[in-house]
């Protein structure tokens, strides 16, 4: 089997091996990722953090050893918290930009390593403290909406979720049925703030999440990431009162 790893910003990760294939997610800098199936334009990957599978242009990555892969799995390296950043390849002098939720293999005094390179960054770490959850969910307030996105760019409403409580050091699922299978259920007059709610479609299935807020509220991404009103029948609307979402279930992730 043969492993890679992320060095742009982000990579679409695809349905299909091709240019108009349907986002299911993306690859974030410092990701890396299992190699499954390979053709000459596109390779088929499993990302290692969530096990999420899509297809990537084989341009956009760059070859790592199982080594490589083994070390950077059992390894907990800092998530990137400041919403834009720049990180520089030090002997080019090259600058990637890259977004909140980014990797940074190997991080020592400012140093990532991945290889045999080397870049510069500067940026803002994430704290890994479960307290600072609620913090990198507001800094996250109207980022558009982007179905398989997550990132300061665009994000969807579980990638929204995965990426809040990555930056607090607890790994979620990617999808948001997946992500409702995790925790223990409570009641809604049990509910607290970092709570995960989750909500259903006309066919009973989980579509949607968000996080739980204080005073009946609920921030989640659906245009883009906001605060909206949180009632036993679901997400009420903060501006025109129409009830957007129809509640299913309510998960306790943290204590």
């Amino acid at each position: 089997m043969e492993y890679g790893i992320c060095i742009l910003g982000i990579i679409p990760l695809r349905k299909e091996a091709k240019d108009q294939s349907e986002i299911v997610s993306q690859v974030l800098f410092g990701q890396h990722f299992k190699i499954l199936e390979v053709t000459p334009k596109w390779i088929k990957i499993e990302l290692a953090s969530d096990d999420y599978e899509g297809w990537i242009c084989a341009k956009q990555y760059e070859e790592i050893t199982y080594e490589d892969y083994d070390n950077l799995t059992i390894n907990n390296f800092p998530l990137v918290s400041s919403r834009f950043s720049n990180i520089q390849d030090i002997n080019s002098k090259e600058t990637i930009p890259i977004s909140m939720g980014a990797t940074l293999p190997f991080f020592n005094k400012g140093i990532v390593k991945i290889r045999k390179r080397k870049f510069k960054f500067a940026g803002n770490i994430a704290s890994n403290d479960t307290n600072d959850l609620l913090k990198y969910a507001y800094e996250l307030l109207n980022t558009p909406y982007l179905w398989g996105g997550k990132s300061i760019l665009g994000i969807d409403c579980s990638g929204f979720t995965q990426l809040v409580y990555s930056l607090c050091g607890f790994n979620l699922p990617r999808d948001a049925y997946q992500q409702a299978e995790m925790g223990e259920t409570i009641t809604l007059n049990d509910i607290n703030p970092k709570d995960l709610v989750f909500f259903e479609n006309d066919s009973n299935r989980i579509h949607h999440v968000g996080i739980a807020l204080e005073n009946n509220q609920i921030i989640h991404a659906s245009g883009k990431v906001r605060i909206d009103n949180l009632t036993p029948d679901g997400i009420l609307h903060s501006k025109t009162k129409e009830l957007t979402h129809r509640l299913h279930s309510i998960k306790r992730i943290l204590e």
